[in-house]
Order: structure tokens, then sequence, then C-alpha cells
């Protein structure tokens, strides 16, 4: 009977001495993670904070006011939004693909010219000019406007699967991503949600939150 449990004891060891190794595994994976963070955050550490009494005035390259609105003036132009609108700028939220709508109903595929301008604060963000074809049921783009005018912030929410988010420099409005499989002379592709832009056809006049600094 001893021998029958000392056998059974030394048959069974492996196992327990095998325990450990999903703990191991996970750490693993964890430092991994942790270096791929380190990495994009080394790139790209940049972040959006609302505007606060001592924060200066900022006017981008290509003469548009970039300056970061209030927390106040964020959600009382936030507010003019559907529910809908509001859970994609606000909190980072995702329209189906295929079935986006600017806030002033124009279509995901919209072929007509013009400019996106951001459904919060109006700033201009991509023009009908960089927009094409990607296949993804979102509208694309392959660069914006002006760099100085979407803020690109590395986004982990999905476990080891890291991200840029990009968002509207002036209100801090989540727009979607940008990966690197774009068409040239970029190879970036814009991957923005409709529900976070209002369209200006070329042949309307942009509203004054839309224009230059000099135009005002």
């Amino acid at each position: 009977m001893l021998a029958h449990r000392t056998s059974t004891a030394l048959r069974r060891a492996p196992a327990s001495q095998a325990a450990p190794a999903r703990p191991a595994r996970q750490l693993r994976l964890q430092t991994r993670a942790n270096f791929v963070k380190w990495l994009f955050n080394g790139r790209h550490s940049k972040h959006w904070e609302p505007r606060e009494g001592s924060t200066p005035r900022k006017i981008s390259r290509s003469g548009y006011d970039v300056t970061p609105l209030t927390k106040e003036e964020r959600d009382e132009r936030a507010a003019a939004l559907t529910p809908f609108e509001q859970y994609v700028v606000l909190q980072a939220g995702t329209e189906r693909p295929w079935t986006g709508q600017t806030t002033n109903g124009f279509s995901h595929d919209n072929k007509r010219r013009g400019v996106y301008v951001s459904a919060v604060g109006g700033l201009p963000l991509f023009s009908s000019a960089t927009k094409f074809e990607s296949g993804s049921g979102w509208p694309s783009f392959y660069a914006p406007i002006d760099p100085e005018h979407v803020i690109e912030i590395l986004d982990t929410s999905i476990p080891f699967m890291p991200r840029m988010e990009v968002v509207d420099a002036r209100s801090g409005a989540h727009l979607g991503h940008v990966f690197n499989d774009g068409p040239s002379p970029t190879f970036k592709r814009y991957c923005i949600n409709a529900a976070a832009l209002k369209f200006v056809p070329e042949d309307e006049e942009l509203p004054a939150e839309s224009k230059p600094v000099s135009d005002n």
C-alpha cells in the first residue's frame, strides 16, 4: 500500500510542478505588453487636456486657433449632438461600418468636395482631397488638413493590440484611429467616425469657428 501511494505521488509530481507555468506565461505576456507600451509612449506621449486659466493661446501653422476648449465649453458644444454622437466623441465610441453619417447628414461614403470639420468646436480636420476608399466602411483619409489639428494618443484598450487614437486638438473629441496601411504619399489611413465630423461642401461658407484666425 505504501509503495502504491509512493508511486502514485511520483506520477502526480510533474503535474504539481507544472502548475506555476500559467502565471509565468501571464508574466511573459504582461512584460511584452509593458514593452510595447513603453515603445509607443516613447514616440507618442501626447495627450489632450482642457484649457485652464494659464493655458496660452495656440495657433496652428495653417492659421487656425487650436487652443484647447475648457471642459465647460466642450460640454456646451457637445450638448447639441445626438446621444450616439456624444457617445462617439466623448466616450471613444465607434459607429458600425457602412452606416456612418456626419452630424449634418452626409454618408460615410460621401463623394462631394469640401471640408470635414470637428463635430465639437468646428476645427477643420480633413479635406475631401485626401479622402479615399479604404473598403473599411468608415471615412478614410491619408492626411489631416494640418498635423497640428489632430493629436495621436496611444490606445491600449484592446489587450496586446496597441493602436493610435486620433482626437481633435481643439476639443479633444475622439475621432477614430490611424493605421500604417494607407496609400501614398503618407501611407497612413486615418479611419474616422463620420459621427465625429461635420461636412461643409466647397460651395458653402465655413462657419466662423471653422475659419482661420485672420478671417475672423
